[in-house]
């Protein structure tokens, strides 16, 4: 889950951590590489808008960003993309396998409710779907440095 957070903050453009020199060369091509992704996205919804009256109100949207960061397209494809990742994150993940500490339950043991964020298993093979398929966190939305002061206090 913590992976999946910080591909997040990545996409969104909210990662906090900075690395050493190598990383911070790979970071800002990193970075230069999703400005044009997001660019090309956005020119692309504008020339698909262009006669549905939607061109307006997309450019409304996402207009105030001078250095062309794209930070509001970037947090609404997160939000309308985050399952998919999520998806394909955990796609070829064993069935046995847990994300989350247990930590509440419904009987008189802790248990996780592995079914709600798990494909099933059809003819011994995922079939990419669940009745209720979802997300099964939010530490996307949980600021960085508060997931760095978990992480720290398990250590």
């Amino acid at each position: 889950a913590r992976s999946f957070a910080d591909i997040g903050d990545i996409i969104r453009g909210k990662d906090l951590y900075l690395g050493n020199d190598k990383e911070k060369d790979q970071r800002k091509v990193l970075v230069e590489n999703l400005k044009t992704i997001f660019k090309n996205i956005y020119e692309k919804l504008l020339q698909d808008n262009k006669t549905s009256g939607k061109k307006e109100e997309i450019e409304r949207r996402y207009k105030g960003d001078a250095k062309k960061n794209f930070y509001q397209l970037r947090e609404d494809w997160w939000i309308v993309n985050r399952h998919s990742v999520w998806k394909a994150i955990t796609c070829d993940a064993r069935d046995n396998v847990e994300y989350f500490r247990q930590t509440c339950g419904d009987s008189t043991s802790p248990s996780v409710a592995k079914d709600h964020y798990r494909s099933k298993v059809e003819n011994g093979k995922k079939s990419g779907k669940n009745e209720s398929d979802q997300v099964p966190t939010y530490f996307d939305y949980v600021p960085q440095y508060l997931r760095w002061f978990e992480e720290w206090a398990e250590d």
